[in-house]
Parts: structure tokens; C-alpha cells; sequence
């Protein structure tokens, strides 16, 4: 029994750290999981029942993957199942602010169900909150990330309460994006969420425009505010903001995302490849996670 998805990344319109609200958008990037599940009869008593692997990352931590695997099998396993091995590639640099563990998390479990010839058995929003619910319990997220899945397994813009995992508002959007992504890692779950709640003003000020679809004001007033309070470099910011009015930090770092007109995104690139790291042009998504 063999499952296959793909779950994009996605870009922050408002972080979640200041008042458990928060605003991404998918973005045309992807992380691929595949799902093999196994009888008693197929693995050997020694094994580990389930065994996750992250592409060119042999030493990665893969509870994450893991244990979304094992809800899924808990929550709509067959009984004849008794092991599984997930395996995880990605064009998603891991701890850059662009959602990589919630793509994970998203393909991991529509690859499962997959598997199981069960993906009409959950709801894609269940789908993405059991993701978070994995996400929570082995620590790899600060606010619960909601917002972030939402995002990746919906598409488009989704806005949320991530305190009661409740989706506020979804919008299909067409943008392109310019993403940059500085050479140094952040980890959400490392982030200063106490200095992140001093904002907690300007993050209201954020949810408002977002839920009244101004997702680009949005973005940039989130991104003055995160740099602050999370101590990353404001530059990038006003460099776009000299050709287009949408761009942020995105996540805990250390991207940016910005959203324009491409020839004004192209502009942008030049401002910002000549920092150390990459950048790269994509475009928004609208499908969301889907199964291959």
C-alpha cells in the first residue's frame, strides 16, 4: 500500500506570535511525501513500526513526519497495517520562515490517507489540523501554525484563529512572488514570543486589513513590525517597498516574501541578490496539497 502528495509552501501575510491570529498564502513550491505501509507479516520484530526519512537530510528530525503518520493510522488505520515508512523531498529550504514543516506535515498526511484509499474519509481543514496537532506535540511549532497549514493544504490566502484552529476567512489570489532566503536557519519553536506580544497592537492592525482583503498593506505592516520584534534587518523591506507595496518577513525568518507586478518583482531581485543567499521568482497557488 503506497501513498503519494504534494503540499506547497507558503508566505506570511501575518505572523501569529503577537495574538494567535495569523494570515500565509501558498506559494508554488513544493514538499513531496510518499507513504509505504506494511502488513505484521512484512517487517521483522526488530523494525521500528514507523520510520521516517528526509531527503539529502540523513541526520533531520523526522518526528514530525512520523507521528503524523501514526495519527492517521490511529485515527483510520487498517487493521492489518503494522508499519509504515514515510519519506520526505523538498524544494522547501527547511527553518527559512516558508512553512517547510507544515508542507510536511500536510504531504505526510494525504499521502497516508492516500495509502489507505482514505482521502475522503477527513476534510482537508481536519487533514491540516491533524498536521498541527503533530506539530504541537513534538515542539516544532510556537503558535500551533494554523495559519501556515491552512494555507499549504487550502491554497490561496487563509487567515485564522489559531487558538481554535478555525479557519476566519480563505480568498484565491494571483500573484507572482519573489522570495529570498539568507544562507542562516531560524526555527520557529526558538522564536521570543514574549517580545513578539509587545507588537501585539500592530498585529491587530495586520488581521484587520487582512480580513478586509488588503493583504498587501497587510504584509508590509506585519514585516516592519516582525523585523523589529524578532531582530531581523529591515532593509529588504524598504527595498521593495520602493517598487511594490507587499512584501514581509515571512514566518520567524529569516525570508522575505514580496508580491508585485513581475518586472517590479524583477527590479527587486536585483536589489536583493546582492545579499548572501538565494533568491527566486514563483507565483502564488491555488489547489493546495493534492495527492499525486
Amino acid at each position: 500500500m503506497q501513498g503519494k502528495a504534494a503540499a506547497p509552501a507558503a508566505g506570511t501575510v501575518l505572523n501569529a506570535l503577537a495574538t494567535h491570529r495569523g494570515s500565509a498564502f501558498a506559494i508554488d513550491e513544493y514538499t513531496h511525501a510518499t507513504v509505504d505501509l506494511f502488513t505484521e507479516a512484512e517487517i521483522d520484530d526488530d523494525e521500528e513500526a514507523i520510520v521516517g526519512e528526509i531527503a539529502g537530510a540523513p541526520d533531520a528530525d523526522t518526528r514530525l513526519i512520523e507521528t503524523c503518520v501514526e495519527y492517521v493510522l490511529d485515527a483510520h488505520g487498517e487493521p492489518e497495517v503494522a508499519g509504515a515508512v514515510v519519506r520526505t523531498e523538498s524544494d522547501v529550504p527547511m527553518a527559512s520562515g516558508l512553512k517547510s514543516s507544515s508542507a510536511a506535515a500536510n504531504a505526510t498526511v494525504m499521502a497516508t490517507l492516500d495509502a489507505l484509499d482514505g482521502t475522503d474519509r477527513m476534510t482537508r481543514e481536519d487533514m491540516a489540523r491533524l498536521g498541527v496537532m503533530a506539530a504541537r506535540d513534538v515542539g516544532v511549532t510556537a503558535t500551533g501554525a494554523f495559519d501556515d497549514a491552512s494555507a499549504s493544504m487550502l491554497g490561496g490566502v487563509t487567515v485564522t484563529d489559531n487558538d481554535a484552529d478555525e479557519l476566519l476567512a480563505r480568498d484565491e489570489i494571483d500573484w507572482d512572488v519573489l522570495v529570498y532566503t539568507p544562507p542562516e536557519q531560524a526555527f520557529s519553536a526558538d522564536a521570543d514570543v514574549r517580545r513578539c506580544e509587545h507588537v501585539a497592537p500592530m498585529a491587530r492592525l495586520v488581521e484587520d486589513l487582512a480580513l478586509d482583503g488588503d493583504y498587501e498593506r497587510a504584509m508590509t505592516v506585519n514585516g516592519l513590525a516582525f523585523c523589529a520584534a524578532l531582530d531581523f534587518d529591515s532593509e529588504p523591506l524598504i527595498e521593495a517597498m520602493r517598487q511594490v507595496e507587499g512584501v514581509s518577513l515571512s514566518g520567524t525568518g529569516p525570508s522575505y516574501v514580496a508580491v508585485g507586478p513581475r518586472p517590479a518583482l524583477e527590479q527587486v531581485q536585483v536589489y536583493w541578490e546582492q545579499r548572501d543567499g538565494n533568491t527566486w521568482l514563483t507565483t502564488t497557488q491555488t489547489e493546495g496539497t493534492h495527492t499525486l
